[in-house]
């Protein structure tokens, strides 16, 4: 019964989100590697660009869009490489094609910053544009911020078995539930919505770009970070070691009761945390 209910939630969640994306405009730009972009945008006012989780789409961001446009922001939603109408080369690529692919949408909206969002592995893709082009980025916010503090004992292969759509779907979402969710959270939420060789293109750029290159997000751009307590691929150990390191350019939030999947898991609390930082920001970008 209570599996029964939560699918049911969880469609009517999905209900919602695709009620959410109609009102949206799609767009599709070229890009410089011989790509192109798939994006939607909604609403008026201070543009908040979302940069999408390992292997999932730009449908994750739905709900947050939801709330952001509801607060007075423009939401902009781009597809990575390989989902929806989004190409681009699969061979060499490094964070910073991935990142480009961010920059040519920002450039087709008037090349004036932005605020970015990155969740999980599109935090990283984040942090690279605001190093590579700081003139794009008026803030960066990472929700689940991970890169060197180490996983959870079983996280790093749970994360791989969550990307086996050939094994039993009971198997997959255990691995779902280890990797991505906090105890006593849902994970069916989850089911839907993988994609494996985008997550081989992604990880493939992430082994080929050396940390240091993208750590820092820039040197001045104002950084929110968003992380679960229960996160166990990207442990709330980074975001304190970007506190100390980074000093006051961080802004730190912890959220009980979130894993790393975080969006369906506390939408509320990361929209609200969002939204407040995002009003606090001067109305011009720090030099860098």
């Amino acid at each position: 019964m209570k599996q029964s209910v939560s699918l049911i939630v969880a469609g009517i969640a999905a209900l919602m989100n695709t009620l959410v994306a109609a009102h949206a405009e799609e767009r599709v730009i070229s890009t410089k590697s011989g790509g192109q972009v798939d994006f939607q945008i909604d609403g008026n006012g201070p543009v908040i660009l979302m940069i999408a989780s390992l292997g999932r789409g730009a449908s994750d961001f739905d709900d947050l869009s939801n709330r952001l446009v509801a607060s007075g922001f423009t939401a902009v939603r781009p597809q990575p490489r390989g989902i929806g109408k989004s190409t681009g080369p699969t061979n060499g690529v490094t964070l910073h094609d991935l990142a480009a692919d961010v920059a040519a949408v920002i450039e087709s909206l008037g090349a004036k910053p932005v605020i970015a969002i990155g969740h999980a592995f599109g935090q990283r893709v984040g942090r690279t544009l605001a190093s590579d082009r700081p003139d794009l980025v008026r803030a960066m916010i990472m929700v689940a911020a991970g890169g060197k503090a180490p996983l959870k004992p079983g996280a790093q292969e749970a994360l791989a078995g969550s990307f086996r759509l050939d094994q039993p779907i009971e198997k997959r979402m255990q691995d779902v539930k280890f990797a991505f969710f906090a105890p006593g959270n849902d994970a069916n939420v989850w089911r839907e919505g993988w994609y494996p060789d985008v997550s081989k293109v992604q990880m493939s750029a992430l082994r080929a770009t050396p940390v240091e290159g993208w750590w820092n997000a820039g040197s001045t751009t104002p950084l929110l970070v968003i992380q679960g307590l229960q996160d166990a691929v990207a442990p709330p150990a980074n975001g304190h070691m970007m506190k100390d390191e980074m000093g006051d350019r961080v802004e730190l939030v912890d959220i009980d009761g979130a894993g790393h999947a975080m969006l369906p898991e506390q939408p509320e609390a990361i929209a609200s945390a969002i939204v407040n930082f995002s009003r606090k920001l001067p109305s011009k970008t720090p030099k860098q």
